[in-house]
Protein backbone atom coordinates (compact mmCIF):
# COMPACT_ATOMS: atom_id res chain seq x y z
CA UNK A 1 0.00 0.00 0.00
CA UNK A 2 1.45 3.53 -0.60
CA UNK A 3 1.56 5.97 1.37
CA UNK A 4 -1.06 8.21 -0.04
CA UNK A 5 -3.44 5.33 -0.11
CA UNK A 6 -2.43 4.74 3.42
CA UNK A 7 -4.10 8.09 3.91
CA UNK A 8 -6.90 8.39 1.92
CA UNK A 9 -7.82 5.13 4.33
CA UNK A 10 -7.13 6.72 7.37
CA UNK A 11 -8.97 10.03 5.75
CA UNK A 12 -11.94 8.10 4.99
CA UNK A 13 -12.43 6.36 8.97
CA UNK A 14 -12.52 9.65 9.86
CA UNK A 15 -15.13 10.08 7.69
CA UNK A 16 -17.23 7.00 8.52
CA UNK A 17 -16.61 8.33 12.55
CA UNK A 18 -17.85 11.86 11.66
CA UNK A 19 -20.91 10.04 10.27
CA UNK A 20 -21.46 7.63 13.02
CA UNK A 21 -21.32 10.76 15.38
CA UNK A 22 -23.87 12.70 13.42
CA UNK A 23 -27.56 12.67 14.87
CA UNK A 24 -30.35 13.93 13.09
CA UNK A 25 -33.02 12.87 15.62
CA UNK A 26 -35.78 16.01 15.46
CA UNK A 27 -38.40 15.54 12.81
CA UNK A 28 -37.92 18.05 10.22
CA UNK A 29 -39.32 17.54 7.11
CA UNK A 30 -36.20 16.03 5.41
CA UNK A 31 -34.81 14.07 8.16
CA UNK A 32 -35.96 10.93 7.42
CA UNK A 33 -34.57 10.92 4.12
CA UNK A 34 -30.78 11.97 5.36
CA UNK A 35 -31.28 9.76 8.24
CA UNK A 36 -31.18 7.18 5.12
CA UNK A 37 -28.87 8.63 3.61
CA UNK A 38 -26.27 8.56 6.32
CA UNK A 39 -27.09 4.74 6.65
CA UNK A 40 -26.55 4.68 3.07
CA UNK A 41 -22.82 6.07 3.07
CA UNK A 42 -21.63 4.44 6.60
CA UNK A 43 -22.28 0.76 5.12
CA UNK A 44 -21.15 1.86 1.65
CA UNK A 45 -18.01 3.35 3.63
CA UNK A 46 -17.77 -0.23 5.56
CA UNK A 47 -19.07 -2.20 2.69
CA UNK A 48 -17.28 -1.71 -0.09
CA UNK A 49 -15.17 1.54 0.10
CA UNK A 50 -12.38 1.01 3.24
CA UNK A 51 -12.46 -2.33 2.27
CA UNK A 52 -11.28 -1.93 -1.06
CA UNK A 53 -8.79 0.82 -0.73
CA UNK A 54 -7.48 -1.25 1.82
CA UNK A 55 -7.49 -4.77 -0.57
CA UNK A 56 -6.62 -2.71 -4.21
CA UNK A 57 -5.64 -6.55 -5.42
CA UNK A 58 -8.75 -8.02 -4.18
CA UNK A 59 -10.58 -9.97 -6.76
CA UNK A 60 -13.19 -7.68 -8.52
CA UNK A 61 -16.83 -8.12 -7.23
CA UNK A 62 -19.68 -8.46 -9.87
CA UNK A 63 -22.93 -8.23 -8.16
CA UNK A 64 -26.30 -9.47 -9.98
CA UNK A 65 -28.74 -7.30 -9.29
CA UNK A 66 -32.33 -6.60 -11.27
CA UNK A 67 -36.12 -6.78 -10.67
CA UNK A 68 -37.89 -9.89 -9.62
CA UNK A 69 -38.56 -12.24 -12.22
CA UNK A 70 -35.82 -10.90 -13.98
CA UNK A 71 -33.87 -14.34 -14.12
CA UNK A 72 -31.07 -13.26 -12.19
CA UNK A 73 -30.08 -16.83 -10.37
CA UNK A 74 -30.96 -18.69 -13.35
CA UNK A 75 -28.10 -16.32 -14.98
CA UNK A 76 -25.37 -16.89 -12.37
CA UNK A 77 -26.30 -20.88 -12.29
CA UNK A 78 -25.83 -20.65 -16.39
CA UNK A 79 -22.76 -18.57 -16.01
CA UNK A 80 -21.07 -21.35 -13.58
CA UNK A 81 -22.78 -24.38 -15.50
CA UNK A 82 -24.18 -25.56 -12.26
CA UNK A 83 -26.65 -24.79 -9.81
CA UNK A 84 -25.09 -22.67 -7.13
CA UNK A 85 -27.75 -20.58 -6.25
CA UNK A 86 -32.17 -21.06 -5.92
CA UNK A 87 -34.10 -19.52 -8.22
CA UNK A 88 -36.97 -18.34 -6.44
CA UNK A 89 -40.01 -20.20 -7.18
CA UNK A 90 -42.14 -18.25 -4.46
CA UNK A 91 -42.24 -14.51 -4.34
CA UNK A 92 -40.99 -12.91 -2.28
CA UNK A 93 -37.63 -15.35 -1.66
CA UNK A 94 -35.91 -15.55 1.78
CA UNK A 95 -32.51 -16.45 1.49
CA UNK A 96 -28.90 -15.40 1.56
CA UNK A 97 -27.03 -14.00 -1.27
CA UNK A 98 -24.67 -16.50 -2.87
CA UNK A 99 -20.93 -15.46 -3.47
CA UNK A 100 -19.55 -17.75 -6.59
CA UNK A 101 -15.71 -17.68 -6.47
CA UNK A 102 -12.85 -19.33 -8.08
CA UNK A 103 -11.26 -21.53 -4.75
CA UNK A 104 -7.99 -19.80 -5.31
CA UNK A 105 -9.63 -16.50 -4.17
CA UNK A 106 -11.66 -17.71 -1.20
CA UNK A 107 -9.84 -16.01 1.77
CA UNK A 108 -10.32 -12.82 -0.03
CA UNK A 109 -13.65 -13.34 0.57
CA UNK A 110 -13.48 -14.90 4.16
CA UNK A 111 -11.88 -11.49 5.13
CA UNK A 112 -13.99 -9.44 7.48
CA UNK A 113 -13.25 -6.26 5.77
CA UNK A 114 -16.02 -6.76 2.27
CA UNK A 115 -19.78 -6.88 3.43
CA UNK A 116 -18.69 -7.04 7.81
CA UNK A 117 -21.98 -7.58 8.76
CA UNK A 118 -22.78 -10.60 6.85
CA UNK A 119 -21.95 -14.45 8.30
CA UNK A 120 -19.75 -16.31 6.31
CA UNK A 121 -21.61 -19.95 5.48
CA UNK A 122 -20.89 -22.80 3.33
CA UNK A 123 -24.88 -23.61 2.65
CA UNK A 124 -27.65 -22.38 1.54
CA UNK A 125 -29.57 -20.60 4.10
CA UNK A 126 -32.81 -18.59 4.51
CA UNK A 127 -31.22 -16.16 6.78
CA UNK A 128 -30.83 -12.68 5.02
CA UNK A 129 -27.75 -11.53 7.63
CA UNK A 130 -25.39 -14.64 6.12
CA UNK A 131 -23.55 -14.62 2.72
CA UNK A 132 -23.32 -18.24 1.47
CA UNK A 133 -19.58 -18.68 -0.05
CA UNK A 134 -19.97 -20.77 -3.59
CA UNK A 135 -16.21 -21.93 -4.87
CA UNK A 136 -16.26 -23.23 -8.91
CA UNK A 137 -13.46 -23.73 -11.05
CA UNK A 138 -15.96 -22.07 -13.50
CA UNK A 139 -15.00 -18.86 -12.34
CA UNK A 140 -11.72 -16.99 -13.51
CA UNK A 141 -9.67 -16.12 -11.09
CA UNK A 142 -9.01 -12.45 -9.94
CA UNK A 143 -13.87 -12.17 -10.64
CA UNK A 144 -16.42 -13.23 -8.22
CA UNK A 145 -20.19 -13.30 -8.99
CA UNK A 146 -22.79 -12.53 -6.21
CA UNK A 147 -26.12 -12.96 -6.54
CA UNK A 148 -28.69 -10.39 -5.01
CA UNK A 149 -31.95 -10.16 -3.88
CA UNK A 150 -34.45 -8.86 -6.07
CA UNK A 151 -34.32 -4.94 -5.96
CA UNK A 152 -37.89 -4.51 -6.30
CA UNK A 153 -38.56 -7.27 -3.54
CA UNK A 154 -41.97 -7.12 -1.55
CA UNK A 155 -39.57 -7.82 1.85
CA UNK A 156 -38.40 -4.82 2.82
CA UNK A 157 -35.15 -6.42 4.07
CA UNK A 158 -34.18 -7.74 0.22
CA UNK A 159 -34.96 -4.47 -0.64
CA UNK A 160 -32.27 -2.85 1.68
CA UNK A 161 -30.37 -6.50 1.44
CA UNK A 162 -30.05 -5.73 -2.43
CA UNK A 163 -29.08 -2.14 -2.39
CA UNK A 164 -26.39 -2.39 -0.03
CA UNK A 165 -24.66 -5.09 -1.94
CA UNK A 166 -25.07 -3.31 -5.06
CA UNK A 167 -23.21 -0.50 -3.38
CA UNK A 168 -20.50 -2.99 -2.48
CA UNK A 169 -19.62 -4.13 -5.74
CA UNK A 170 -17.33 -3.16 -8.10
CA UNK A 171 -19.10 -3.72 -11.43
CA UNK A 172 -23.14 -3.97 -11.10
CA UNK A 173 -24.41 -6.53 -13.56
CA UNK A 174 -27.63 -5.62 -13.93
CA UNK A 175 -30.24 -8.10 -15.40
CA UNK A 176 -34.08 -6.98 -16.50
CA UNK A 177 -36.18 -8.53 -19.08
CA UNK A 178 -38.10 -7.50 -21.86
CA UNK A 179 -41.05 -7.05 -19.86
CA UNK A 180 -39.90 -5.33 -17.05
CA UNK A 181 -36.71 -2.94 -18.64
CA UNK A 182 -38.85 0.06 -18.23
CA UNK A 183 -39.92 -0.33 -15.02
CA UNK A 184 -38.92 2.67 -12.41
CA UNK A 185 -37.06 0.89 -9.97
CA UNK A 186 -34.46 -0.53 -11.91
CA UNK A 187 -33.74 3.10 -13.77
CA UNK A 188 -33.73 4.51 -10.31
CA UNK A 189 -31.16 2.27 -9.40
CA UNK A 190 -29.28 2.84 -12.90
CA UNK A 191 -29.54 6.47 -12.00
CA UNK A 192 -27.67 6.34 -8.94
CA UNK A 193 -25.25 3.90 -10.86
CA UNK A 194 -24.76 6.96 -13.55
CA UNK A 195 -24.20 9.48 -10.72
CA UNK A 196 -21.35 7.66 -9.39
CA UNK A 197 -19.67 6.80 -12.24
CA UNK A 198 -20.44 2.72 -10.70
CA UNK A 199 -19.24 -0.03 -13.67
CA UNK A 200 -22.50 -0.93 -15.37
CA UNK A 201 -23.12 -4.07 -17.89
CA UNK A 202 -26.85 -4.57 -18.36
CA UNK A 203 -28.26 -8.09 -19.39
CA UNK A 204 -31.76 -8.33 -21.07
CA UNK A 205 -33.09 -11.69 -20.10
CA UNK A 206 -36.08 -13.54 -21.29
CA UNK A 207 -36.47 -12.05 -24.59
CA UNK A 208 -38.28 -13.76 -27.29
CA UNK A 209 -36.45 -13.65 -30.71
CA UNK A 210 -38.99 -11.73 -32.55
CA UNK A 211 -38.84 -8.75 -29.81
CA UNK A 212 -35.14 -8.83 -29.15
CA UNK A 213 -34.22 -5.72 -31.86
CA UNK A 214 -36.86 -3.96 -30.99
CA UNK A 215 -36.49 -3.72 -27.28
CA UNK A 216 -32.58 -3.83 -27.17
CA UNK A 217 -32.48 -0.82 -29.66
CA UNK A 218 -34.62 1.37 -27.17
CA UNK A 219 -33.15 0.20 -23.98
CA UNK A 220 -29.82 1.15 -25.22
CA UNK A 221 -31.68 4.63 -26.05
CA UNK A 222 -32.65 4.53 -22.50
CA UNK A 223 -28.91 3.82 -21.31
CA UNK A 224 -27.28 6.39 -23.76
CA UNK A 225 -29.98 9.33 -22.52
CA UNK A 226 -29.36 8.59 -18.93
CA UNK A 227 -25.56 8.80 -18.60
CA UNK A 228 -24.99 4.90 -19.20
CA UNK A 229 -23.93 4.74 -22.88
CA UNK A 230 -20.95 2.94 -22.81
CA UNK A 231 -22.14 -0.04 -20.62
CA UNK A 232 -22.35 -2.90 -22.30
CA UNK A 233 -25.82 -4.87 -23.18
CA UNK A 234 -25.70 -7.81 -23.72
CA UNK A 235 -29.15 -10.23 -24.68
CA UNK A 236 -30.17 -13.28 -23.49
CA UNK A 237 -32.75 -15.03 -25.57
CA UNK A 238 -35.82 -16.41 -24.22
CA UNK A 239 -35.53 -20.05 -24.02
CA UNK A 240 -36.09 -23.32 -22.33
CA UNK A 241 -33.81 -24.37 -19.09
CA UNK A 242 -32.88 -27.72 -18.49
CA UNK A 243 -33.65 -30.13 -15.41
CA UNK A 244 -31.26 -28.24 -13.66
CA UNK A 245 -32.38 -24.86 -14.23
CA UNK A 246 -29.93 -23.71 -16.77
CA UNK A 247 -29.85 -22.25 -19.92
CA UNK A 248 -28.25 -23.67 -23.38
CA UNK A 249 -24.66 -22.59 -22.64
CA UNK A 250 -24.98 -20.70 -26.01
CA UNK A 251 -27.73 -18.23 -24.60
CA UNK A 252 -25.17 -16.70 -22.09
CA UNK A 253 -22.32 -17.45 -23.88
CA UNK A 254 -21.58 -13.32 -24.87
CA UNK A 255 -21.43 -12.28 -20.80
CA UNK A 256 -19.56 -15.42 -20.11
CA UNK A 257 -16.98 -14.11 -22.27
CA UNK A 258 -16.46 -10.91 -21.71
CA UNK A 259 -16.48 -11.83 -17.90
CA UNK A 260 -13.76 -14.04 -18.85
CA UNK A 261 -11.74 -11.47 -20.61
CA UNK A 262 -12.36 -9.33 -17.72
CA UNK A 263 -10.96 -11.17 -14.96
CA UNK A 264 -7.64 -12.28 -17.60
CA UNK A 265 -7.27 -8.81 -18.49
CA UNK A 266 -5.24 -7.20 -14.68
CA UNK A 267 -5.53 -3.37 -16.23
CA UNK A 268 -8.92 -3.54 -17.10
CA UNK A 269 -9.94 -5.07 -13.75
CA UNK A 270 -7.80 -2.45 -12.20
CA UNK A 271 -9.79 0.03 -14.13
CA UNK A 272 -13.36 -0.96 -13.54
CA UNK A 273 -11.86 -0.50 -9.71
CA UNK A 274 -10.18 2.33 -9.96
CA UNK A 275 -13.94 3.92 -12.31
CA UNK A 276 -16.15 2.89 -9.28
CA UNK A 277 -14.27 2.84 -6.19
CA UNK A 278 -13.54 7.01 -7.41
CA UNK A 279 -17.12 7.38 -8.47
CA UNK A 280 -17.95 6.14 -5.15
CA UNK A 281 -15.45 7.93 -3.17
CA UNK A 282 -16.75 11.39 -5.07
CA UNK A 283 -20.70 10.59 -4.93
CA UNK A 284 -20.10 10.40 -0.54
CA UNK A 285 -18.75 13.63 0.08
CA UNK A 286 -21.05 15.26 -2.43
CA UNK A 287 -23.62 13.41 0.09
CA UNK A 288 -21.62 14.25 2.90
CA UNK A 289 -21.94 17.75 2.58
CA UNK A 290 -25.75 17.56 1.48
CA UNK A 291 -25.75 15.50 4.97
CA UNK A 292 -23.98 18.26 7.11
CA UNK A 293 -26.48 20.87 6.05
CA UNK A 294 -29.01 18.60 7.00
CA UNK A 295 -27.23 18.65 10.67
CA UNK A 296 -26.51 22.54 10.60
CA UNK A 297 -30.71 22.83 10.12
CA UNK A 298 -30.72 19.81 13.03
CA UNK A 299 -28.47 22.02 15.31
CA UNK A 300 -30.29 25.37 14.43
CA UNK A 301 -34.26 23.83 15.40
CA UNK A 302 -32.40 22.38 18.34
CA UNK A 303 -31.14 25.62 19.32
CA UNK A 304 -35.13 27.29 18.65
CA UNK A 305 -36.16 24.84 20.68
CA UNK A 306 -34.07 25.06 23.98
CA UNK A 307 -34.41 28.74 23.41
CA UNK A 308 -37.82 28.73 23.35
CA UNK A 309 -37.45 26.75 27.07
CA UNK A 310 -34.80 29.21 28.53
CA UNK A 311 -36.59 32.17 27.36
CA UNK A 312 -39.65 30.79 29.25
CA UNK A 313 -37.99 29.77 32.54
CA UNK A 314 -35.40 32.64 32.67
CA UNK A 315 -39.12 35.07 32.48
CA UNK A 316 -40.72 32.49 35.44
CA UNK A 317 -37.48 33.60 37.70
CA UNK A 318 -37.42 37.71 36.64
CA UNK A 319 -41.03 37.73 37.46
CA UNK A 320 -40.68 35.83 40.53
CA UNK A 321 -37.77 38.00 41.57
CA UNK A 322 -39.95 40.82 40.69
CA UNK A 323 -43.02 40.29 42.64
CA UNK A 324 -40.61 39.28 45.71
CA UNK A 325 -39.01 42.71 45.88
CA UNK A 326 -41.61 45.01 44.19
CA UNK A 327 -43.89 44.68 47.44
CA UNK A 328 -46.59 42.18 45.45
CA UNK A 329 -46.10 40.12 48.26
CA UNK A 330 -46.83 42.72 51.16
CA UNK A 331 -50.61 42.22 50.67
CA UNK A 332 -53.38 40.15 51.42
CA UNK A 333 -53.07 37.40 54.06
CA UNK A 334 -49.24 38.54 54.58
CA UNK A 335 -50.48 41.72 55.17
CA UNK A 336 -52.81 41.43 57.14
CA UNK A 337 -50.79 38.75 59.94
CA UNK A 338 -48.14 41.47 59.82
CA UNK A 339 -50.44 44.19 60.43
CA UNK A 340 -52.07 41.71 63.57
CA UNK A 341 -48.05 41.11 64.54
CA UNK A 342 -47.04 45.01 64.67
CA UNK A 343 -50.46 47.06 65.29
CA UNK A 344 -50.17 48.72 61.67
CA UNK A 345 -52.65 51.39 62.45
CA UNK A 346 -51.72 53.12 64.96
CA UNK A 347 -47.98 52.65 64.18
CA UNK A 348 -48.34 54.41 60.69
CA UNK A 349 -50.06 57.19 62.28
CA UNK A 350 -46.85 57.53 64.48
CA UNK A 351 -44.72 57.83 61.18
CA UNK A 352 -46.77 60.20 59.60
CA UNK A 353 -46.70 62.54 62.32
CA UNK A 354 -43.60 61.93 64.02
CA UNK A 355 -41.20 60.12 61.92
CA UNK A 356 -38.24 60.89 63.80
CA UNK A 357 -39.19 59.69 66.88
CA UNK A 358 -40.11 56.12 65.87
CA UNK A 359 -36.52 54.43 67.42
CA UNK A 360 -37.43 55.62 70.86
CA UNK A 361 -41.18 54.66 70.59
CA UNK A 362 -40.80 51.66 68.22
CA UNK A 363 -40.91 49.13 70.96
CA UNK A 364 -43.95 50.05 73.03
CA UNK A 365 -45.61 50.09 69.66
CA UNK A 366 -44.57 46.53 68.95
CA UNK A 367 -47.68 44.35 70.53
CA UNK A 368 -46.51 40.77 68.54
CA UNK A 369 -46.14 37.67 70.18
CA UNK A 370 -44.34 35.06 69.30
CA UNK A 371 -47.53 32.94 67.93
CA UNK A 372 -48.22 35.93 65.99
CA UNK A 373 -44.75 36.07 64.16
CA UNK A 374 -45.33 32.50 63.44
CA UNK A 375 -48.69 32.98 61.63
CA UNK A 376 -46.75 35.83 59.40
CA UNK A 377 -44.33 33.23 58.91
CA UNK A 378 -46.56 30.60 57.71
CA UNK A 379 -48.16 33.32 55.49
CA UNK A 380 -45.19 34.11 53.61
CA UNK A 381 -44.37 30.75 53.05
CA UNK A 382 -47.72 29.95 51.56
CA UNK A 383 -47.52 33.59 49.42
CA UNK A 384 -43.72 32.28 48.13
CA UNK A 385 -44.89 29.01 47.38
CA UNK A 386 -48.02 30.06 45.55
CA UNK A 387 -46.33 32.82 43.75
CA UNK A 388 -43.44 30.27 42.89
CA UNK A 389 -46.50 27.53 41.56
CA UNK A 390 -48.34 30.15 39.67
CA UNK A 391 -44.48 30.84 37.50
CA UNK A 392 -43.91 27.26 36.95
CA UNK A 393 -47.35 26.34 35.27
CA UNK A 394 -46.93 29.11 33.16
CA UNK A 395 -43.30 28.95 32.43
CA UNK A 396 -44.51 25.11 31.42
CA UNK A 397 -47.39 26.93 29.58
CA UNK A 398 -45.42 29.20 27.48
CA UNK A 399 -42.40 26.58 26.68
CA UNK A 400 -45.28 24.20 25.70
CA UNK A 401 -46.93 26.88 23.43
CA UNK A 402 -43.73 27.73 21.90
CA UNK A 403 -42.72 23.72 21.03
CA UNK A 404 -46.51 23.27 19.93
CA UNK A 405 -45.39 25.74 17.13
CA UNK A 406 -43.20 23.54 15.50
CA UNK A 407 -43.00 19.57 14.35
CA UNK A 408 -40.09 18.44 16.12
CA UNK A 409 -41.30 20.33 19.11
CA UNK A 410 -44.68 18.82 19.07
CA UNK A 411 -43.27 14.84 18.35
CA UNK A 412 -40.83 15.65 21.94
CA UNK A 413 -43.56 16.78 23.85
CA UNK A 414 -45.67 13.59 22.28
CA UNK A 415 -42.67 11.36 23.24
CA UNK A 416 -41.56 12.87 26.52
CA UNK A 417 -43.39 10.63 28.80
CA UNK A 418 -44.56 13.36 30.90
CA UNK A 419 -46.75 16.51 30.54
CA UNK A 420 -44.04 19.20 30.10
CA UNK A 421 -46.80 21.46 29.47
CA UNK A 422 -47.25 21.60 34.00
CA UNK A 423 -45.19 22.00 36.51
CA UNK A 424 -43.75 18.71 37.51
CA UNK A 425 -45.54 16.63 40.19
CA UNK A 426 -43.32 17.23 43.25
CA UNK A 427 -42.99 20.63 42.26
CA UNK A 428 -45.27 22.40 45.04
CA UNK A 429 -43.58 19.99 47.83
CA UNK A 430 -40.26 20.53 46.46
CA UNK A 431 -41.28 24.45 46.39
CA UNK A 432 -42.34 23.88 49.82
CA UNK A 433 -38.96 23.01 51.08
CA UNK A 434 -37.27 25.74 49.38
CA UNK A 435 -39.05 28.11 51.22
CA UNK A 436 -38.75 26.87 54.61
CA UNK A 437 -34.85 26.61 54.11
CA UNK A 438 -34.85 30.54 52.92
CA UNK A 439 -36.80 30.78 55.98
CA UNK A 440 -34.91 29.03 58.24
CA UNK A 441 -31.88 30.60 56.70
CA UNK A 442 -32.83 34.08 57.72
CA UNK A 443 -33.83 33.46 61.06
CA UNK A 444 -30.06 32.24 61.06
CA UNK A 445 -28.88 35.47 59.59
CA UNK A 446 -30.78 36.95 62.24
CA UNK A 447 -29.45 35.10 65.23
CA UNK A 448 -25.73 35.52 63.95
CA UNK A 449 -26.38 39.14 63.36
CA UNK A 450 -27.68 39.81 66.63
CA UNK A 451 -25.03 37.66 68.79
CA UNK A 452 -24.05 40.57 70.35
CA UNK A 453 -27.35 41.91 71.05
CA UNK A 454 -29.54 39.08 72.51
CA UNK A 455 -29.71 40.73 76.11
CA UNK A 456 -30.90 44.01 74.59
CA UNK A 457 -34.19 45.03 75.26
CA UNK A 458 -35.15 45.89 71.80
CA UNK A 459 -33.93 42.54 70.94
CA UNK A 460 -35.88 40.55 73.72
CA UNK A 461 -38.93 42.75 72.84
CA UNK A 462 -38.75 41.56 69.03
CA UNK A 463 -37.37 37.96 69.73
CA UNK A 464 -34.98 36.24 66.99
CA UNK A 465 -38.59 35.06 64.94
CA UNK A 466 -40.14 38.66 65.20
CA UNK A 467 -36.63 40.33 63.47
CA UNK A 468 -36.78 37.39 61.26
CA UNK A 469 -40.34 38.08 60.58
CA UNK A 470 -39.59 41.63 59.70
CA UNK A 471 -36.33 41.50 57.28
CA UNK A 472 -38.96 38.69 55.37
CA UNK A 473 -40.71 41.96 54.98
CA UNK A 474 -38.24 44.27 54.31
CA UNK A 475 -36.85 41.97 51.61
CA UNK A 476 -40.20 41.76 49.76
CA UNK A 477 -39.87 46.32 48.85
CA UNK A 478 -36.28 46.21 48.35
CA UNK A 479 -34.42 46.21 45.30
CA UNK A 480 -30.96 46.95 45.56
CA UNK A 481 -30.41 47.56 48.98
CA UNK A 482 -33.13 50.76 49.06
CA UNK A 483 -36.82 50.13 49.51
CA UNK A 484 -39.56 50.71 46.64
CA UNK A 485 -42.92 51.43 47.29
CA UNK A 486 -42.75 53.69 50.44
CA UNK A 487 -45.35 56.04 48.71
CA UNK A 488 -47.91 52.89 48.03
CA UNK A 489 -49.77 53.18 50.60
CA UNK A 490 -50.22 50.23 53.18
CA UNK A 491 -48.07 47.78 51.82
CA UNK A 492 -45.04 50.42 51.72
CA UNK A 493 -45.59 51.54 54.91
CA UNK A 494 -45.32 48.13 56.75
CA UNK A 495 -42.31 47.60 54.38
CA UNK A 496 -40.97 50.99 56.04
CA UNK A 497 -42.29 49.49 59.36
CA UNK A 498 -40.27 46.48 58.93
CA UNK A 499 -37.14 48.44 57.99
CA UNK A 500 -37.35 50.82 60.85
CA UNK A 501 -38.42 48.25 63.62
CA UNK A 502 -34.72 46.32 62.56
CA UNK A 503 -32.65 49.41 62.26
CA UNK A 504 -33.47 50.00 66.10
CA UNK A 505 -31.97 47.06 67.20
CA UNK A 506 -28.83 46.04 64.20
CA UNK A 507 -28.33 50.00 62.71
CA UNK A 508 -29.33 51.17 58.87
CA UNK A 509 -25.93 49.08 57.55
CA UNK A 510 -26.61 45.99 59.15
CA UNK A 511 -30.14 46.35 57.94
CA UNK A 512 -29.17 46.73 54.51
CA UNK A 513 -26.90 44.34 54.23
CA UNK A 514 -29.14 41.49 56.01
CA UNK A 515 -32.21 42.37 53.64
CA UNK A 516 -29.45 42.22 50.15
CA UNK A 517 -28.22 38.66 51.74
CA UNK A 518 -31.77 37.40 52.28
CA UNK A 519 -32.82 38.65 49.01
CA UNK A 520 -29.99 37.58 46.91
CA UNK A 521 -30.32 33.81 49.02
CA UNK A 522 -34.23 33.82 48.02
CA UNK A 523 -33.14 35.13 44.05
CA UNK A 524 -30.78 31.81 43.89
CA UNK A 525 -33.46 29.85 45.49
CA UNK A 526 -35.85 30.33 42.99
CA UNK A 527 -32.95 30.33 39.98
CA UNK A 528 -32.27 26.73 41.32
CA UNK A 529 -35.94 25.70 41.75
CA UNK A 530 -37.01 26.78 38.65
CA UNK A 531 -33.84 26.09 36.98
CA UNK A 532 -34.70 21.73 38.04
CA UNK A 533 -37.99 22.87 35.85
CA UNK A 534 -36.22 24.22 32.93
CA UNK A 535 -34.33 21.30 32.82
CA UNK A 536 -36.61 18.87 32.06
CA UNK A 537 -37.04 20.69 28.78
CA UNK A 538 -33.21 20.91 28.38
CA UNK A 539 -32.63 17.35 29.64
CA UNK A 540 -34.61 15.94 26.77
CA UNK A 541 -33.11 17.60 24.33
CA UNK A 542 -29.28 17.08 25.53
CA UNK A 543 -30.37 13.09 25.51
CA UNK A 544 -30.97 14.21 21.75
CA UNK A 545 -27.56 14.05 20.99
CA UNK A 546 -26.98 17.19 18.88
CA UNK A 547 -23.89 18.51 18.70
CA UNK A 548 -23.43 21.87 17.28
CA UNK A 549 -19.92 20.87 15.66
CA UNK A 550 -21.20 17.69 14.23
CA UNK A 551 -21.87 19.30 10.63
CA UNK A 552 -18.26 21.35 10.71
CA UNK A 553 -16.59 17.87 11.14
CA UNK A 554 -18.44 16.29 8.53
CA UNK A 555 -17.32 18.93 5.95
CA UNK A 556 -13.81 18.67 7.19
CA UNK A 557 -13.64 14.94 6.94
CA UNK A 558 -15.25 15.63 3.17
CA UNK A 559 -12.95 18.07 2.60
CA UNK A 560 -9.82 15.89 3.58
CA UNK A 561 -11.33 13.03 1.60
CA UNK A 562 -11.36 15.47 -1.55
CA UNK A 563 -7.96 16.78 -1.27
CA UNK A 564 -6.80 12.97 -1.09
CA UNK A 565 -9.07 12.01 -4.46
CA UNK A 566 -7.32 14.71 -6.21
CA UNK A 567 -3.49 14.17 -5.15
CA UNK A 568 -4.25 10.42 -6.48
CA UNK A 569 -5.86 11.54 -9.74
CA UNK A 570 -2.65 14.23 -10.29
CA UNK A 571 -0.12 11.08 -9.21
CA UNK A 572 -2.02 8.76 -11.49
CA UNK A 573 -2.27 11.33 -14.57
CA UNK A 574 1.69 11.65 -13.63
CA UNK A 575 2.68 8.34 -13.98
CA UNK A 576 0.70 7.51 -16.97
CA UNK A 577 2.28 10.53 -19.19
CA UNK A 578 4.63 10.58 -21.53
Amino acid sequence: MTDLQARMATALAQLREALHEVRLPLDLPTAEEHRATRTELVDQLEDYVIPRVLTADAPLLAVVGGSTGAGKSTLVNSLVGARVTEPGVLRPTTRSPVLVHNPADTEWFRRPELLPELERVDRATTDPGALQLVPSDAVPEGLAILDAPDIDSVEEQNRTLAAQLLAAADLWLFVTSAARYADQVPWDFLRRAAERSAAVAVVLDRTPADAVETVSTHLARMLASRGLKDSPLFTVHEEAVSDEGLLPAGAVAEVREWLDALAADAEARSLVVRQTLDGAVRTLTRRTHALADAADEQVAAERRLRDDAEAAYADAVERVQEATADGTLLRGEVLARWQEFVGTGELLRSLEERMGWLRDRITNAVRGRPQQATKVTAAVESGLETLLLEHAEAAAERAEASWQTLAPGQALLRDAGEDLGRASRDFRRRAERAVRDWQNDVLEMVRSEGADKRGTARFLAYGVNGLAVALMIVVFAHTGGALVGAEAGVAGGAAVLGQKLLEAVFGDQAVRTLAERARRDLARRTEELLGSERRRWTDLLDSLGVDAEAPGTLREAARRVDDLRWAASDAEGAATAP
